[in-house]
């Protein structure tokens, strides 16, 4: 048996692999409530029901998907020019920690700035913040070669004890009644409500159109062609006249930004303050849906709304029959494991030989 590469994967096969991983993932759950002794069609109903099965489910499922979106956006940017960014976690409240502390300086009255001045200075300075924390490991992998999957996975644990510390510390909330909490982002500050008696922030309009925005860039800009030939040769790219420690660093700005917007999302539409449990993972939950999107931008829209909808329709299914959570967990894994063979027969094509 021998793989060999396509001339070029067509269409139906490119569209139907996230298709056929959906499928895979369906089954894969399916097996595992009848396990558990639960009737298939009614759990899977309670799953949809709970994600959208009324005004309070979807709203939820939108607000869980924002800052996904902004991740799966953060890893599918990066890895699309070989740039393995397993570090999104910790850009993400790295950026939360820097909206807050600007915040908490306006509520405080030391910057005299109107309201929408502050919170662009607020957005800006958690992009920044998630920028800066993905550069050091891009610069690394390009100056010395430094392996990047290992310092943006353990600066991570940096950035949380960073936070951790800041938030016992200096930035520590004095009306939290010792918890370990910053001050709460200011009304003025906040993200506007997309839809009243909902936690939907404007958050989610603006990962809509960063997703647009990034498709357009990688498919109709030379930034995005060199993009693509990085990620598939450096070497060649270098040779072809590619500005490859341009295109990685420029590349690592961009991931990290979107990283850190995410944490900004958190604190100024959803949380109102910053926590160490404000994120339940979703710096680690942006990798699995940038694959899941086959690296697309706009495809990670959709993985986003998949992850989030069974996440959140999980809870219903849960409360309803008895069935774990982690339910939930196991079919993303396999509609990512499912996704990956699926996007290797979509590149390859099998060949037996007669030995």
């Amino acid at each position: 048996m021998q793989l060999l590469p396509r001339a070029e994967p067509s269409t139906a096969a490119l569209l139907g692999a996230p298709v056929a991983a959906l499928l895979v993932a369906l089954a894969a759950g399916s097996l595992l409530l009848l396990w558990a002794g639960a009737p298939v069609g009614r759990a899977y109903a309670l799953l949809a029901e709970g994600a959208w099965g009324s005004r309070f489910a979807w709203s939820e499922t939108f607000t869980r998907a924002t800052p996904l979106i902004l991740t799966g956006l953060a890893a599918a940017v990066a890895f699309r020019a070989r740039l393995f960014n397993i570090g999104a976690e910790g850009q993400l409240y790295l950026g939360a920690l820097a909206a807050v502390a600007v915040a908490g300086r306006f509520a405080a009255g030391v910057w005299a700035l109107p309201a929408p001045a502050a919170f662009a200075v607020m957005v800006g300075a958690g992009m920044l913040a998630g920028a800066l924390a993905l550069l050091l490991p891009a610069w690394l992998k390009t100056g010395l070669g430094v392996d990047e999957v290992v310092t943006t996975l353990l600066l991570n644990f940096i950035a949380l004890l960073f936070v951790s510390m800041m938030l016992d510390g200096p930035m520590k909330d004095p009306a939290a009644l010792g918890w370990p909490q910053s001050v709460a982002v200011p009304p003025e500050l906040e993200f506007g409500r997309l839809f009243e008696r909902s936690r939907v922030h404007s958050g989610l309009g603006l990962a809509l159109l960063l997703a647009v925005l990034a498709w357009l860039v990688e498919r109709w800009t030379t930034f995005g062609v060199a993009m693509h030939a990085v990620g598939a040769n450096a070497r060649a790219a270098a040779f072809a006249g590619f500005p490859v420690r341009r295109v990685v660093l420029v590349t690592a700005l961009a991931s990290g930004a979107l990283a850190g917007l995410a944490g900004v999302g958190e604190v100024a539409g959803r949380a109102g303050y910053l926590t160490l449990d404000m994120s339940p993972g979703y710096g680690y939950a942006g990798i699995v849906i940038a694959m899941l999107a086959g690296l697309h931008p706009l495809g990670v829209v959709g993985a986003a709304l998949f992850v989030s909808s069974v996440l959140v329709g999980a809870d219903s299914m849960s409360r309803t029959l008895g069935v774990p959570t982690y339910l939930a967990d196991v079919m993303v894994a396999v509609a990512l494991l499912a996704m990956l063979v699926a996007g290797l027969f979509t590149r390859y094509r099998v060949v037996w030989r007669a030995a």
